[in-house]
């Protein structure tokens, strides 16, 4: 069964929801909401990945995030990922209640993360993203998209593995919306089997994404607007493979899938 990542971001500046839930009562409300609508994960991000976010502080990552993972995880026994680069951060979290790390630097940000992971002994995403989230919009370029980020990530699933991860513990994500145009995501998307075939299971994050507002222009500049196109893509995903979606509006996104699911299992 396709799992839900619910995202819950405690900063000031994401792209769809920044400042909303940095309030420590009012993430851990919203984390108790996605929960009651059916996700199976949470994702806790305390630094913003938006095109042009500006990098934030260890000790403030883990200042915004821990304190909301110890309290999901007092009342909850729900899987929760933690959404950072940074090694210490994620070693705070698990320490704190959470099972997953979700790097969109799939590893890279600093030498001991594959280290540190095989020693948390968490399940990890490794994501792909050509260039940082300040410069990643930035004429992003590839030759062949697909071939390029499915060398990638089966490059750092070898890496990490090499390190200590185990196999098991590895996921991927082909990383929309980061350094990519809308022609490159399009292309993942058409061609998402090709990343699952890699053999290991596919997060994918489509939700509220800026290539929808491109493809719809009455979407307009707000990213809640974006839901239909959301949903669309997620399950064009799932239709390829992917095993977990990562969303805002888990609500509407569990439903889709039993709608999807049903006519599915009837073919």
């Amino acid at each position: 069964m396709v799992k839900v990542m619910g995202i819950v971001n405690v900063t000031p500046d994401s792209f769809s929801d920044g400042g909303r839930y940095l309030d420590p009562e009012a993430g851990l409300a919203h984390a108790r909401r996605l929960i009651a609508a059916g996700a199976d994960i949470l994702d806790i991000g305390a630094e913003s990945t938006r095109p042009g976010a500006e990098p934030v502080g260890e000790d403030e990552e883990i200042a915004r995030a821990v304190p909301l993972i110890a309290a999901i995880r007092a009342e909850s026994d729900v899987a929760i990922s933690i959404d950072t680069m940074k090694p210490q951060v994620a070693r705070a979290a698990v320490a704190a209640g959470a099972n997953l790390w979700n790097d969109v630097a799939a590893l890279r940000f600093s030498p001991d993360a594959p280290a540190v992971a095989a020693e948390l002994g968490c399940e990890v995403v490794l994501m792909h993203m050509q260039g940082e989230p300040r410069t990643m919009q930035v004429d992003p370029q590839y030759g062949d998209v697909v071939a390029e980020v499915r060398a990638f990530l089966a490059e750092r699933a070898q890496a990490v593995m090499a390190d200590g991860v185990a196999r098991d513990k590895i996921w991927l994500d082909p990383g929309i919306g980061f350094g990519k145009r809308l022609e490159h995501n399009l292309a993942l998307l058409a061609h998402l089997e090709e990343i699952a075939g890699l053999g290991f299971p596919v997060l994918l994050g489509v939700s509220r994404k800026r290539f929808i507002a491109a493809l719809d222009p009455a979407a307009g500049e707000a990213p809640d607007a974006r839901l239909a196109g959301s949903l669309a893509a997620a399950l064009a995903g799932v239709q390829a493979g992917a095993a977990a979606l990562r969303v805002h509006d888990v609500a509407e996104t569990v439903q889709a899938l039993k709608v999807w699911s049903a006519i599915a299992a009837v073919r």
